[in-house]
């Protein structure tokens, strides 16, 4: 027997062939990973590339972690703890709340997906801001739910008040990026307070946390620390960026139990792997070597701001926003992708938007040198 087919195939199929998965996924932009740099390198002819648009903190795992990693492997032929109960465990007592309240899973992203997965049904509405993070739209769309993306303001970051004013009756979920992925602009506590109490007690507010540990501005509040209670409320973290494992793709929830306990529900069983486990417990024995790591992408981060808004003024109301995630924004508009085919020209490699701007990782002092150095060319042509 066969099924119906498509005026229009997709991008991999054949003319006149059966369709065997969603037509609306067609129209979904696939999710855009940093480009190797040793790729790079060959290509070029070059003896090495810098890779600067995955956000990665660049100084290797913490102390411990390898060896931690590699005991955990030698137990590879066993399932691991689908409970994570030691992991949990720890981060109760680091964060002060009940094991109970906190899920873990494959990176932040994961637990985003995970939690419309949790609340929404086919055509219910996931609110958020755009541009933020490239990965919502697909968690909504292949979730069955429906975006609702709400314009960023002027200053690149969240409109707060319009994207109260888009809830309906469907919207199941919002999602509040804070510090803003690509943009690096952040919420303070009196906007989410206000947001907070004008979204409806059946909504699901998730704080999407991940870059927490680089934040300085004391008016950005700790999601977890301020609004963790709040029944309508989860926290997003993940040990990819300033916990240094991002290849092993872990992160973690803190919600209210019962939103804690649905997430785990649909979790991919086994998804938090033995070796992300390890290396987790491993980390959160060097919270003082974290902290100085995040200082140093700190220091770089403000140095290469100011650095930037010499170098390539973007126009004469626009400037790179200030940032408190480990990366800054560049609003270059149309000239965002030939700025980025430049750089990667000369062997360095960021993140562009189309018609948006470019998110530039921060590297070490060297590799940001190298990167003002490109910069400074290419806005003096």
């Amino acid at each position: 027997m066969t099924g119906p087919t498509s005026s229009t195939p997709g991008p991999d199929r054949r003319p006149g062939a059966p369709r065997l998965t969603r037509a609306d996924l067609d129209a979904l932009p696939n999710y855009v990973p940093g480009r190797s740099p040793a790729d790079l390198a060959r290509e070029l002819g070059l003896p090495e590339a810098i890779k600067l648009a995955s956000n990665e903190v660049p100084y290797g795992p913490l102390p411990g972690v390898v060896e931690a990693v590699s005991e955990a492997v030698s137990g590879a032929h066993r399932y691991p703890d689908m409970g994570v109960l030691a992991l949990r465990a720890a981060l109760a007592e680091r964060h002060g709340v009940d094991p109970d309240r906190i899920a873990t899973g494959c990176g932040s992203v994961a637990l985003a997906e995970h939690l419309v997965r949790a609340t929404c049904l086919p055509g219910d509405e996931v609110v958020y801001s755009w541009r933020s993070f490239e990965a919502y739209p697909i968690i909504a769309a292949t979730s069955g739910a429906t975006s609702v993306r709400v314009p960023n303001d002027a200053g690149h970051g969240h409109d707060l008040a319009a994207m109260a004013a888009a809830v309906t009756d469907r919207t199941r979920l919002i999602l509040v990026c804070n510090p803003n992925n690509p943009t690096g602009t952040s919420l303070r506590r009196s906007e989410l307070d206000r947001f907070l109490a004008s979204v409806p007690d059946d909504v699901l507010v998730v704080l999407d946390e991940a870059y927490r540990e680089f934040v300085t501005d004391a008016e950005v509040p700790d999601g977890l620390a301020v609004y963790g209670d709040r029944p309508n409320v989860v926290v997003l973290r993940t040990f990819s960026k300033a916990w240094g494992l991002a290849g092993l793709r872990i992160g973690f929830l803190v919600g209210q139990p019962e939103v804690a306990a649905a997430v785990r529900k649909v979790v991919t069983p086994f998804s938090t792997s033995l070796a992300a486990q390890a290396g987790a417990l491993a980390a959160l024995t060097q919270v003082d070597e974290v902290r100085r790591r995040c200082a140093l992408v700190v220091a770089e981060r403000d140095r290469v701001t100011e650095a930037l808004r010499k170098r390539l003024p973007v126009g004469p109301t626009a400037t790179v926003p200030d940032s408190q995630a480990n990366f800054v924004w560049l609003p270059l508009g149309d000239r965002s992708v030939p700025f980025a085919q430049a750089c990667e020209a000369r062997g360095i490699i960021v993140r562009p938007f189309a018609g948006e701007g470019v998110r530039v990782t921060i590297g070490t002092p060297a590799e940001n040198d190298a990167f003002l150095a490109v910069a400074d060319q290419l806005g003096n042509q």
